[in-house]
């Protein structure tokens, strides 16, 4: 454990994350233009750098300003033509939110929900794609609300032995650089994510990565996008221009956020890489979940299986609710979440563990599940007895 502890509560909810020292530096430099030598660098290594974070060789990425939702209606606009049939896995609230965007544009939505902490069997899955064409199916490989992990590299598989040219689309916000991808590997054809998650950078950028085969199916499209701001049409260039280290205007990028993006990619890749910062938060997670036994609860995930490494949502008693538990952990130095899922957020609390609290030497985690349970404890908690929160809340 670090011994410098931190002066101010810990933001360890599911995003945004706490963020390095140098980190923070490179996003507090004075004003600098989008077409400085040193910024157009930058921007050219971090287009470089996501294609190492997610494993891909031939893949573009797009870097524009906004959130992780963003990245869903970048993806609608370019990829979605009205009238045209998606596939949503949905384990939660962001799976429900992306498939409202699909919707809104034009987007003949499917929705395969599953229940509340687990993600859909392969075989229902296999079972939708043979049932008509797809254009897309996407699939949040976590989905924040629950911490439930989807099955990338099994849906991808499925969808080339039943309906090669459906696109896989994958929400990573909550799991990119935490959660193993390998993108060309698996043949993914879109992430989705931002950069105040495990990335380990202020909010503000919105990243979509792309396959070749996506945008082939961009530019053969029969109508115009849809949009202004996230037509990729205007966007591409301008990434292509800046990778060879020239300048091309379409509208202004997030200069000190996007310095911040390419000082944590240098970090999540030296030392071993992305295997080493997937191990990181692989040992983390089993911290996590092993303390939550030891509090006698339970995870909203239901099994180790479909759990997230990169955070935890965890059951509460029925006597305790997050608005009694939350104010305690504060109190003690840690920032939690509470529930978010429509008619169950007040039976479960959220803790994030991705980033620098994962791959760091610097006792985050120890002063996390040290302030939970103490603060569960206050709460009426009896930690240690036996028999107690045998079974989640019925829902």
């Amino acid at each position: 454990m670090s011994s410098s502890a931190p002066t101010r509560p810990l933001c360890l909810i599911p995003g945004p994350v706490e963020m390095s020292s140098t980190v923070l530096q490179a996003h507090s430099t004075p004003a600098t233009a989008h077409t400085d030598p040193k910024f157009v660098e930058a921007f050219g290594q971090v287009i470089e750098k996501l294609r190492t974070v997610v494993g891909t060789e031939s893949a573009q990425p797009f870097v524009i300003a906004g959130s992780g939702t963003l990245g869903w209606d970048q993806t609608a606009a370019n990829l979605i033509e009205a009238g045209e049939n998606v596939l949503v896995l949905s384990n939660g609230y962001f799976g429900e939110g992306l498939a409202d965007c699909m919707e809104t544009y034009g987007a003949q939505v499917t929705r395969l929900r599953a229940e509340i902490g687990n993600r859909q069997p392969l075989a229902e899955i296999a079972q939708a794609l043979r049932a008509k064409k797809y254009k897309a199916v996407t699939v949040s490989q976590v989905d924040t609300s629950t911490g439930v992990l989807g099955d990338v590299k099994g849906v991808c598989e499925l969808v080339q032995e039943h309906s090669p040219d459906t696109l896989v689309v994958v929400d990573g916000v909550c799991a990119t650089a935490a959660e193993r991808l390998y993108f060309d590997a698996w043949g993914v054809d879109v992430v989705i994510t931002a950069s105040q998650k495990a990335l380990g950078c202020p909010p503000g950028i919105s990243v979509v990565v792309v396959s070749q085969k996506a945008l082939g199916v961009l530019s053969e499209r029969k109508t115009p996008v849809p949009a202004y701001y996230v037509n990729w049409n205007r966007w591409l260039p301008i990434m292509r221009s800046y990778e060879d280290r020239a300048v091309k205007y379409f509208a202004t990028p997030c200069v000190q956020t996007i310095f911040a993006l390419n000082t944590s990619l240098n970090e999540l890749l030296a030392d071993g890489g992305m295997e080493s910062v997937f191990a990181a938060h692989e040992r983390t997670s089993a911290r996590v979940k092993a303390a939550v036994a030891s509090w006698g609860l339970k995870t909203v995930a239901v099994s180790p299986e479909v759990s997230a490494t990169a955070m935890t949502a965890v059951w509460l008693p029925e006597s305790i609710t997050p608005a009694d538990l939350l104010p305690r952990l504060k109190a003690r130095g840690v920032v939690a979440a509470g529930g978010i899922l429509a008619g169950n957020a007040h039976r479960y609390f959220r803790l994030g563990h991705m980033g620098i609290t994962a791959t760091q030497d610097n006792g985050y985690v120890d002063i996390m599940l040290k302030a939970a349970g103490e603060a569960l404890e206050e709460s009426g908690l009896a930690i240690g007895s036996s028999g107690r929160c045998a079974t989640p809340p019925r829902l």
